[in-house]
């Protein structure tokens, strides 16, 4: 890069809006005269850590900190011991971090607070300072395999180019000459990567406006995209955009529609565009790299690199396949974590993360296929496959956990049939309320293994579908599931539970039980299990109430 300072703000009216709040548009210069204001009461040294909720004040801060030559450090979460880590492993030499938040009863596990405000009289800036392209701006931290925080730096020139081909690219898509006057409203927050590339820094380097807000619920959504002037354009996730479009509601024309975090189908990618008359992007990138490639998903499965980016296939050390981009914002050549189909250097198919590839009776997929594949079936609102480190009985068969109240499990594994070979349709299908998703919608592998085997753990959830066979003739009318099949799905979450099914021994009994409640069809029951001295206790509960309790002992083989 042969600039030694670039702009804070790309070339733009700056009586223009920058940024909306509460449908009252704030102006460029209006913005960096803050800015500017906040700037003279951060510490004098120092690295902030952004908590900000609210959009604006959120790029308040990262420009005051800009403005004072600091790098602001991006947390995996705001949890108290993980910014106490940050004390010790996330800041630089000689510096310490301290909290930008506009909470004032936010822990921040003992941190100096600053608190982000908006002046009511700051004085208009005439002009857009500089910052020293060379001045690591955002440090992201990344949960390693260890625990402990991996820090990521981007310099403030390679921001700069990393925005400019994403806005080049999205204005290209939206067959518009640029992204002035673009209005941004966005479900993701600030501090992730994407959020913080595709809605700030869009704005601040690539011209167009972001709302302040961060709706969640789709009457929210809908609500706020009413409240924003078009052109309008929707920065979101699949889950947020599956759960939107699931929920029926008249919306306002959203000219762009920008995903993130996980492959989107073809399918709910042609439902957002036809209902919200626009186009839909998906943004491709990593943490190490930043944005690296987009496509329209209805146009196809095709990924275009953005700017000068390149792709190429290259061999590890110990001689493993692997994929490397560079070019543009990427100075040196960066391994990718996905498996490509390369068309060539600036055109791609995304095969699926390296890291979840799994074998199961000597096939190979990976489990974002999988998820894939689950998420497509209509009625499936949310859904993840999950490998278990081992089996009973030696052999690895991959779980699905789904939140689809109108399916039965059998129903589930119906569908996924078609799509997937028999050794990747799962044996087990548990409906849960909810998956453990960030609040950018991604789920992550350790939130996912920790959910699993925590449901596991208790005995699991099971759905009992209307079509349930014991409902036949028991009693017609008016059906109920018999005590019998209650007791089989007891006994399923028994054979879950190796160290407790070894206490009962080969021909467990019914030592006691008490049927307190009918299970009608459509119940999601959850079972509970406790060891005891003399066998093991179980819970079956409806909506937090028990419907059945009682205890297996251990029986007498033949």
């Amino acid at each position: 890069m042969t600039a030694t300072a670039l702009p804070l703000l790309a070339e733009r009216d700056l009586a223009a809006p920058l940024a909306w709040r509460r449908g009252v548009p704030v102006s460029a210069a209006q913005f960096l005269g803050q800015a500017r204001q906040l700037a003279l009461a951060l510490p004098a040294r120092g690295q902030p850590i952004n908590l900000c909720q609210d959009r604006y004040r959120f790029a308040l801060g990262l420009a005051a900190a800009l403005l004072r030559g600091q790098t602001s450090l991006m947390p995996p979460n705001a949890l108290p011991d993980t910014l106490r880590a940050l004390h010790s492993t996330g800041a630089g030499p000689g510096e310490q971090p301290y909290a930008l938040l506009d909470d004032a009863a936010l822990d921040v596990g003992g941190l100096q607070r600053v608190f982000v405000d908006v002046p009511l009289n700051g004085v208009a800036a005439t002009e857009v300072p500089l910052i020293p392209a060379s001045l690591e701006a955002v440090r992201l931290l990344t949960s390693g395999s260890t625990g402990a925080p991996q820090p990521h730096g981007k310099s403030w020139g390679a921001l700069v180019l990393n925005i400019a081909a994403e806005a080049e690219r999205l204005a290209a898509l939206c067959d518009r000459p640029s992204l002035q006057g673009l209005n941004v409203l966005a479900t993701v927050p600030a501090q992730h990567s994407y959020g913080l590339e595709s809605t700030v820094l869009l704005a601040l380097l690539g011209g167009a406006s972001f709302d302040a807000g961060r709706p969640f619920f789709p009457a929210d959504i809908a609500a706020a995209l009413a409240e924003v002037p078009a052109p309008r354009a929707l920065v979101t996730t699949p889950f947020h955009l599956k759960t939107l479009m699931r929920a029926g509601l008249a919306l306002p024309q959203v000219e762009l529609l920008l995903s993130a975090t996980a492959p989107l189908s073809p399918q709910l990618a042609q439902q957002a565009e036809d209902v919200c008359r626009g186009r839909l992007v998906e943004i491709y990138g990593c943490t190490e790299a930043g944005q690296v490639a987009s496509r329209r998903t209805t146009a196809g499965e095709t990924w275009h690199t953005l700017g000068a980016l390149r792709v190429w296939r290259d061999l590890a050390d110990d001689g493993t396949e692997r994929f490397l981009v560079q070019g543009g914002h990427v100075q040196t050549a960066t391994p990718l974590a996905d498996v490509l189909e390369l068309h060539d250097e600036h055109h791609f198919r995304l095969l699926g993360r390296a890291n979840d590839l799994i074998h199961v009776a000597g096939k190979r997929s990976s489990l974002a296929h999988l998820d894939f594949q689950l998420n497509r079936i209509p009625g499936v609102d949310d859904g993840a496959f999950w490998m278990p480190p081992e089996q009973a009985d030696g052999i690895t068969r991959p779980v699905a956990f789904v939140v689809a109240p109108t399916l039965s499990a059998r129903q589930i594994m119906a569908a996924l049939r078609e799509p997937l070979e028999a050794a990747f349709v799962p044996r087990r299908v548990l409906h849960v309320p909810a998956l453990p998703r960030e609040a950018t919608g991604k789920l992550s592998a350790q939130a996912l293994a920790r959910f699993a085997r925590d449901a596991l753990a208790e005995g699991g959830h099971f759905h009992v579908p209307a079509d349930h066979p014991a409902f036949a003739g028991h009693f017609p009318g008016q059906p109920v599931l018999p005590g019998a099949a209650l007791l089989t799905l007891v006994m399923r979450a028994l054979q879950a539970r190796p160290e407790l099914q070894a206490r009962l021994g080969p021909a467990p009994q019914i030592a006691q039980v008490k049927f307190l409640s009918a299970v009608l069809p459509g119940s999601d029951l959850q079972v509970h299990l406790q060891a005891q001295r003399n066998g093991v206790a179980f819970e079956v509960l409806r909506q937090g109430q028990a419907v059945a309790t009682g205890l297996w002992a251990p029986g007498v083989g033949p």
